[in-house]
């Protein structure tokens, strides 16, 4: 699809090293994950903040 050789990849790899620096990349690709994570969930309609008040509602209601 976008042909990409490993050349092609590897000169890539290079200018992101050179833009990014070597100490950045896993803290950039955590990050990334992480907004992933977000977004599948926000999709799914898994929201934190539902899934927290559900469990405040589960106890017993008796006064």
């Amino acid at each position: 699809m976008f042909g990409l050789s490993p050349m092609k990849i590897l000169l890539l790899l290079l200018i992101v090293v050179i833009l990014f620096g070597a100490k950045r990349i896993p803290r950039l690709a955590g990050d990334l994950g992480k907004g992933f994570r977000s977004f599948g969930k926000a999709v799914r309609g898994e929201d934190e903040d539902k899934d927290k008040s559900s469990d405040d509602k589960s106890g017993d209601d008796r006064p």
